[in-house]
């Protein structure tokens, strides 16, 4: 080291700062990429992303890699400006060296390369990559002992060292990922994507068509009377029944009894339900992810919900729970709310009290709470608990709500004004 000039020194000196630098860089660059992204470019066929991504598949000995790398080039630094600094400063040179290297290596080997591989992973991380996948060949055997030595340490304080980490993401994680994916995905795939995670928190009971509203024919109505609500009828099938819904016998296909009509000379009502299709009944209650692969493993695409009594609740189709994901492509209102449904010049809306809570919050932007019931008017009766008589103000939650009609027991129309402020819940005489 005598016969080594101090410039000589100096430079080996610079040099050791930058490989130090190069293994800090390298390490954060490494451990910061977007796991993936790098995965899909690895699929893509980019060589760099799959050198990487092997090189990933053992954090430990990568990690070790570079750790002593980084450890061997600072203790050689630390040794050359010692020298370095007994040679310009006599006995005072320690201090000095340790006090200028110290600087040096905090701000050139540590934190600026570490913040930019920090922000730039992927520029960082496959250039280095080049060096560290044969450096990583060369030095194995004291990176296997190293990690074993590490391994024997963590068996000695009860931890186990076996465990693998994994980039599987639960649905809630996965919702995160979705908003934060804001810049590169439209606001309208987000919608479809996020719907699709929300399905299994969605039962068939709230989409429905509710009882009440279950369009059907009764067969035992004339003949002339059925013609004509096959021939004036907006739905693709509708259900056959005997004098009660609750006696439903068959659906049938609208198209097929067009069909018929034209193939025979005399279309009848016992073609008509030979014709017919077997009612396909849902549970109460079940999902609309559970639902839609039944839809599609039995063929069906409509079917009638029953309670645990086996009485009829509603019927829901495939459309309906396709509307659920890609609501936001067809119309901000659905037809039939858009009746139910009828905004005035003063900020408040018209509600029928069967309107569907949940399709007034995506409408409106509400946020009417859909666990208690289904409809406006099961919403106020659970609030109230009792049948309010017309005139009467309810201030629920951020909503005042003034019932406007009440008729057979039930709440036939309300007026909805969203209230700015605290939370409220009180009920407020005519």
């Amino acid at each position: 080291m005598d016969d080594v000039s101090t410039g000589t020194l100096i430079i080996i000196l610079v040099i050791m700062v930058l490989i130090s630098a190069y293994f800090s860089a390298s390490e954060t660059g490494m451990m910061t990429l977007n796991r993936y992204r790098l995965r899909h470019l690895a699929s893509k066929g980019n060589r760099q992303a799959r050198r990487v991504e092997k090189l990933l598949q053992r954090p430990d000995r990568l990690i070790s890699l570079v750790l002593i790398g980084n450890n061997l080039v600072n203790i050689l630094a630390s040794s050359l400006a010692t020298v370095v600094g007994l040679r310009l400063y006599g006995n005072m040179g320690v201090a000095v060296a340790t006090g200028v290297l110290t600087f040096i290596i905090l701000v050139f080997a540590e934190v600026l390369p570490k913040t930019v591989a920090a922000l730039y992973p992927e520029r960082i991380a496959f250039p280095s990559s080049l060096l560290l996948k044969p450096l990583q060949k060369i030095m194995a055997p004291l990176v296997w002992l190293l990690n074993g030595i590490t391994r024997l340490i963590m068996h000695l304080f009860g931890l186990r060292s076996d465990v693998k980490g994994t980039d599987a993401v639960s649905k809630d994680e996965l919702r995160t990922i979705v908003n934060a994916s804001n810049p590169l995905i439209s606001h309208r795939y987000q919608s479809m994507l996020l719907s699709v995670l929300d399905l299994e928190v969605v039962s068939v009971d709230d989409i429905m068509v509710p009882r009440s509203e279950i369009i059907g024919i009764n067969v035992n109505d004339e003949w002339k009377d059925i013609l004509k609500q096959l021939t004036h009828s907006p739905h693709g099938r509708i259900v056959l029944y005997r004098d009660s819904l609750d006696d439903a016998i068959g659906m049938l296909r609208v198209r097929e009894a067009y069909r018929l009509m034209m193939e025979k000379s005399e279309f009848t009502k016992e073609t008509m339900l030979r014709a017919a299709d077997k009612i396909y009944f849902i549970p109460e209650g079940t999902p609309l992810n559970v639902q839609l692969v039944k839809f599609q493993r039995n063929r069906e695409k409509v079917g009638i919900i029953v309670d645990e009594y086996g009485d009829i609740q509603g019927l829901v189709s495939v459309e309906d729970i396709l509307e659920e994901i890609v609501g936001d492509f067809t119309t901000s209102m659905s037809p039939s709310l858009a009746e139910e449904a009828i905004p005035q010049s003063d900020g408040s809306v018209l509600v029928d009290g069967s309107a569907s809570i949940r399709e007034l919050n995506k409408a409106f932007n509400w946020r009417l709470p859909t666990s208690a019931a289904r409809t406006v008017n099961g919403l106020l009766l659970e609030f109230l608990e009792d049948i309010p008589p017309p005139g009467t103000r309810v201030e629920f939650k951020h909503y005042v709500i003034d019932i406007l009609e009440v008729n057979n027991n039930m709440i036939k129309q309300v007026r909805i004004e969203p209230v700015i402020g605290e939370s409220l819940g009180k009920t407020v005489g005519k």
